[in-house]
């Protein structure tokens, strides 16, 4: 579908100073403008995407404020006005004796067609949460996923809005919701009574909300989302993490709390013994980041996402753009992405690359404290570069591959090899340094003393012998050492080259 603009910018211009008008009128880029900018004692500004430029010699005076003030609607308590039945939005400056002394004239445009990048996500019934930068997009896309749910989709539903910038100021909604209902909120800070009552008064199939701020209001989308009812809302952050480490929004995503495990979970985890988990079920099934106005990241399973950052590790998110060359550059890179992988084990490869002096390492989604820490701890003369571009090799985690195609893509470019490591483990480390140097693996790889340690734990729980793989007499004779130390019984079975360890759980066998 093309993407179809409705600003009604005249109505705007009409409630400007008429020499102030007549300047900003004479812009070429009239349709890309932005706001326009009064503030008492200064020179006015008409703002654009990547410039401003001064409308008048003459800096503003009260009566340029109180000529706009007279035409708009009544500010509320969060100093917002509107101009009915548009979606322009007027905010105030105020001095400490409550007199407007600064104006911020935005301009509000329907984009009709933006939810076609998204419309199967939307379509599925699953609450959404939309992050991004102020001005990238966000109340756009709330506006038109408003309009497609209630006239495509046939579903009833509310539009939570709190400063009227969803659906546009007045009493009567702006045509861009279709047939979506709107209920207005008195004062921010009674938003969650709104959304409250939107649920029990409306029964709504589908409930849209514009920026989650508070706690109360991250607890009523929880309310509202355990009666079943679809949620599309947008929060302050930029991405996921940042929910993350926002104790106030982070129930959003299910809550962050810290656990204290047992020391053989510990061990089973190959983790510290405490540890941070998600606390609950996720109020929202799906993220989306938007990157700009084109270009959106999606993580399909917000629990599963969660889970795996807080083990440090990343689930790369389904990335789409409205832009048919940037879909075409983002595929194109994903091809590229076929980054050189050493795997542990191929000191082949390594040996050729075996540096003579420091090397500059370039860590992406690594622990650069633990790197560090290993580099010292093994002596290695390595350098930690924050710059790919002074990087003589980069390190970073499978599950990273393809979340940032474009930082890979240009490793490859610049000829640097990239060591792919399976968790952002200290084990992992070492073993990346000591491939990296040319130096030999321990005589046990560490990825088989984890596994065994696995199978130690298996026992532990379920009570029940697990016969391990065949393995050499050195091996065996680590096998049972290690099955010792979690109090276990262990005989070796079988005639050579098949002779495996098996290991008993605590107490008689026959």
């Amino acid at each position: 579908m093309t993407e179809k603009i409705v600003d009604d910018l005249g109505e705007l211009l009409a409630i400007l100073p008429p020499e102030i008008r007549r300047n900003v009128e004479q812009f070429p880029q009239l349709t890309d403008l932005i706001e326009v900018v009064l503030d008492l004692g200064r020179v006015p500004e008409a703002r654009f995407p990547s410039e401003f430029f001064f409308l008048s010699e003459k800096p503003v005076n009260h009566t340029d404020i109180n000529y706009v003030v007279d035409r708009v609607g009544r500010f509320g308590p969060d100093h917002r006005a509107g101009i009915p039945r548009t979606l322009h939005r007027i905010s105030s400056m105020i001095n400490r004796q409550g007199e407007v002394i600064g104006l911020t004239c935005r301009v509000g445009r329907a984009v009709f067609g933006t939810v076609e990048i998204i419309r199967d996500v939307v379509e599925s019934g699953e609450s959404i949460l939309i992050l991004g930068r102020p001005g990238v997009g966000k109340t756009t896309l709330l506006r038109e996923v408003a309009r497609v749910l209630a006239d495509e989709f046939k579903k009833r539903v509310i539009v939570v809005d709190t400063s009227n910038e969803i659906a546009g100021d007045g009493d009567i909604p702006h045509p861009a919701i279709g047939h979506a209902r709107r209920m207005q909120v008195p004062t921010p800070d009674m938003q969650h009574e709104v959304m409250i009552e939107a649920v029990e008064n409306h029964m709504p199939e589908a409930i849209i909300i514009d920026e989650i701020g508070r706690e109360l209001e991250a607890m009523a989308a929880r309310t509202i989302a355990e009666r079943g009812v679809q949620l599309v809302a947008t929060a302050h952050g930029n991405t996921l993490e940042n929910l993350i480490q926002n104790p106030t929004l982070s129930d959003l995503i299910g809550g962050i709390q810290a656990v204290t495990l047992s020391d053989e979970e510990a061990r089973y985890r190959g983790t510290q013994k405490t540890v941070l988990e998600r606390r609950a079920p996720p109020t929202f099934d799906i993220l989306i980041e938007m990157k700009d106005r084109e270009t959106i990241a999606i993580h399909h399973d917000v629990a599963d996402t969660v889970d795996q950052f807080l083990r440090d590790r990343m689930l790369p998110p389904e990335f789409r753009s409205r832009s048919p060359e940037k879909a075409r550059q983002l595929q194109e890179a994903l091809e590229r992405h076929q980054v050189q992988t050493v795997a542990e084990g191929e000191a082949a490869e390594v040996e050729a690359q075996k540096p003579n002096g420091p090397v500059a390492i370039f860590p992406f989604a690594i622990s650069r404290n633990r790197l560090e820490r290993t580099i010292q701890e093994m002596g290695m003369r390595a350098i930690i570069t924050r710059n790919i571009k002074d990087a003589q090799v980069v390190v970073t985690v499978k599950s990273q591959e393809k979340r940032q195609p474009y930082l890979l893509a240009q490793a490859q470019a610049l000829n640097l090899p990239i060591y792919i490591l399976r968790n952002n483990t200290s084990a992992q480390i070492r073993s990346f340094l000591r491939r990296l140097y040319g130096l030999p693996e321990r005589e046990w790889d560490p990825r088989a003393m984890e596994k065994t340690e696995e199978l130690m734990i298996k026992v532990l729980r379920s009570k029940q012998p697990v016969e391990l793989p065949p393995e050499p007499p050195t091996i065996r004779k680590l096998q049972h050492q290690l099955a010792e130390r979690y109090g276990l019984r262990s005989e070796s079975h079988g005639e050579e080259p098949y002779r495996r360890v098996v290991v008993f759980p605590p107490g008689p066998h026959p």
